[in-house]
């Protein structure tokens, strides 16, 4: 068998690199739809979802490189010329087919992994190179329109697929010509070839269908961008000290990997006399929407009856009195998440100018102590472990 192409025939090259694809096409599509229907209700559940997961996006980004050199390799090759060129409706029908293909082959993947590459955590690409791409940050909303667009796209790669099988069939069924045979193994017999007819127009119409593609995921994408904020805003609190900015953000460990998020809306009713010398000095009040946590990958998940439970517990309080610590200033409350309230003191460094007060603390909390995650037992999928971290700035100002 010949490695290159001829203007009658697909060389050994061309033909490796349609079954390799056609194979891991074949793969692709039903990993991801299994993957994506496993529940994740247990340790084992979850890891084996991972599991999928992973080895799907691992396959992507072969078939991804795959695509990529089999592009390099088809340019640098004569086309074998279409059996059917004197037919012009079936010809262009093919060649659009053919340029739908191609560019799905790279948009699909790609898209896939820039959206793995936007979000944190959960099922990671099985090489050694990272997880991260260059110039893509970590982003829910690049997350969410990437993700959108692998969605739409897989659906038309698909439709692509089975047009061509379709094509293909026909071809040998029917017309009884060479066009399947002459991309299986072996030389067949192929006669003259109709005049060829060369246009642009099923390229144009592929690029109009993917731009339409590429349009439709991006609107998707970004009316999702609303996952993980609320769609009531907590009530504004009377304090002493108004928050002017800050931030509550904690991090996970799942399957060894650091997933990290925050929530986008919370409230302080803050307290506080640095004058007082000794003793309790004042007393904090934060509310946090639990519905308005991104975090990563893991935000429905995380949503979850199991985890937060959010439809049912929509708020976690801290209710501390602040007061002087060994170094500095400690809070020393309650922290109740879900159904438990858990006595919880925590220090904190604080930063007084004035009237402006810049505050941080760095803690860790037991998700076990909350319920939450009870039905991951093993620190192999899911630590115990939790940090949070806490910024705000704040300015003395009249109760509001």
């Amino acid at each position: 068998m010949a490695i290159s192409n001829t203007e009658t025939r697909y060389g050994g090259v061309s033909k490796s690199f349609h079954w390799l694809t056609a194979l891991l096409i074949l793969t692709l599509i039903p990993l991801g739809l299994i993957a994506n229907w496993l529940p994740y209700e247990t340790d084992a559940q979850l890891a084996q979802k991972a599991w999928l997961f992973s080895l799907h996006k691992t396959l992507g980004v072969t078939a991804f490189f795959v695509a990529l050199a089999r592009i390099l390799w088809a340019i640098s090759q004569p086309k074998p010329g279409l059996l059917n060129a004197d037919k012009p409706a079936e010809s262009f029908a093919a060649e659009l087919v053919h340029w739908m293909l191609y560019a799905a082959l790279v948009i699909v993947p790609l898209s896939g992994w820039i959206s793995h590459a936007a979000a944190s955590g959960f099922a990671p690409i099985w090489w050694p190179f990272g997880q991260n791409l260059p110039l893509v940050p970590k982003s829910t909303g690049i997350e969410h329109i990437f993700g959108s667009l692998h969605w739409v796209a897989t659906k038309v790669l698909a439709l692509s697929v089975l047009l061509h099988i379709a094509g293909a069939l026909k071809h040998h069924v029917i017309d009884r010509d060479a066009t399947l045979r002459r991309m299986l193994p072996g030389e067949p017999v192929i006669g003259p070839l109709p005049p060829q007819h060369h246009s642009k127009t099923p390229v144009f119409a592929a690029a109009t269908v993917w731009a339409l593609v590429i349009a439709i995921g991006t609107v998707m994408g970004s009316g999702g961008q609303a996952t993980g904020t609320t769609d009531t805003a907590l009530d504004q609190v009377a304090s002493d000290w108004i928050v002017q900015d800050g931030s509550i953000a904690i991090t996970v460990v799942q399957f060894g990997n650091e997933v990290s998020g925050s929530f986008a809306d919370w409230t302080a009713a803050i307290s506080f006399d640095e004058t007082v010398p000794s003793g309790t000095v004042g007393h904090v009040t934060t509310t946090i929407s639990i519905p308005s946590l991104a975090l990563g990958s893991v935000t429905q998940q995380a949503m979850g009856a199991d985890f937060f439970d959010a439809d049912t517990y929509a708020t976690a309080v801290y209710d501390a009195d602040i007061r002087h610590g060994v170094d500095g200033y400690e809070a020393a409350g309650t922290l109740t998440i879900k159904d438990r309230s858990v006595p919880l003191v925590m220090p904190f460094n604080l930063a007084l100018n004035g009237d402006d007060a810049e505050m941080r603390a760095d803690l860790t909390l037991d998700r076990r102590d909350f319920g939450i995650g009870d039905n991951m037992g093993d620190e192999s999928s899911l630590a115990f472990a939790v940090k949070v971290a806490i910024k705000l700035t704040a300015l003395r100002g009249p109760a509001q």
